[in-house]
């Protein structure tokens, strides 16, 4: 076997490592939850379901995080950004009359040209990400200021049709009277499932995805491969973008209102949940199944202490902290082990 054979084998066992560590976490974390809170309904499908349901948004917009990452990069705009998707698609329903699809237009629209232009400063301009992002950040919440200082709800009927429409599943649950209950999902459910399939296959097995995973790992080395990083930089931060707008609207078909304050910490949790799914920081490693379980161990914490019901909710903040340095440290030693057995 040749050298850069092993050093592919090694570094696809360190990857793999982290992706799994993950996966045994959730499994570990939740399987705890079904033991200690099997009289409060932990352990019924449809509590596994509605991690899904709370979490849909979140999802497609950590994948979009975990692109940008591979490159190197980070979006920390993206919570602002859900948030002024979902004032405009509340203000454009409720005060100006227009369709909810009109909203999803627009939630889409919004997302691309944050998209474009976080990816023209960063790729075309050389601005750190972070910086770029961060004016982004602030940009978006005070836009969304500027349109409402107060709460809207939406009552657009098309709009909460979509939010509440149940698919049932095969699976379920029996009630004290002995009725099956079959467990249902939301169509946001299935919307940030054939995201996560989709960056999969657009990560693994298509050349951008390849491209990504290059500059990500070595730029001055993909620039002499002949890649074109600025353009393939541009093209990861305008698909983060559009995740941002579509995971917006995911997020607000959950929660039928636009505010101000609303999806603050969201960048943090996307952060997380691609780290904790074994997304380098550095950039050059990451996958959006590890993503997946990160998103369902945030949401696991969640339920957790929700229904423990004593602790307050800051302890998700503190209990994911704790598992973002945990996990960062772990990157840190296999990152360091294999630095030495090149």
């Amino acid at each position: 076997m040749s050298t850069k054979s092993l050093k592919q084998k090694k570094k696809l066992s360190g990857t793999t490592f982290l992706l799994m560590v993950t996966i045994g976490l959730f499994i570990l974390m939740y399987a705890a939850g079904m033991i200690v809170f099997a009289n409060q309904g932990f352990a019924k499908p449809q509590m596994f379901v509605n991690l899904l349901i709370s979490n849909a948004g979140l999802l497609v917009i950590s994948c979009g995080m975990t692109i940008v990452m591979i490159t190197g990069g980070i979006d920390i705009s993206v919570g602002s950004v859900t948030a002024l998707v979902c004032m405009v698609c509340a203000f454009e329903m409720e005060k100006m009359g227009m369709s909810a699809y009109a909203a999803v237009i627009s939630a889409l629209v919004i997302g691309l040209l944050f998209g474009l232009v976080q990816g023209f400063l960063v790729a075309y301009l050389d601005i750190q990400p972070f910086i770029v992002s961060l004016a982004g950040l602030f940009f978006a919440r005070g836009l969304t200021a500027v349109i409402s200082t107060e709460m809207i709800s939406i009552t657009n009927e098309t709009f909460l049709k979509w939010a509440k429409y149940s698919i049932y599943l095969p699976i379920g649950s029996t009630n004290k009277r002995g009725i099956f209950q079959p467990a249902f999902i939301y169509p946001s459910v299935i919307i940030s499932i054939v995201v996560v399939i989709a960056v999969f296959i657009l990560l693994k097995y298509t050349k951008f995805g390849r491209s990504l995973y290059a500059i990500g790992g070595n730029q001055q080395s993909a620039l002499m491969m002949g890649l074109n990083v600025r353009r393939t930089k541009m093209k990861a931060y305008v698909l983060d973008g559009f995740l941002a707008g579509l995971g917006g609207f995911l997020f607000c078909l959950n929660s039928c209102a636009g505010f101000v304050e609303q999806a603050k910490g969201l960048e943090m949790d996307a952060i997380s949940a691609s780290v904790i799914g074994g997304t380098l920081l550095s950039g050059g490693v990451g996958n959006p199944i590890g993503t997946f379980f990160g998103v369902l161990i945030k949401g696991t914490i969640s339920s957790l202490i929700t229904t423990q019901g004593t602790l307050s909710s800051w302890w998700v903040r503190i209990v994911l902290s704790a598992l973002l340095c945990f996990f960062i440290v772990l990157q840190s030693v296999i990152t360091s082990r294999k630095n030495k057995n090149k």
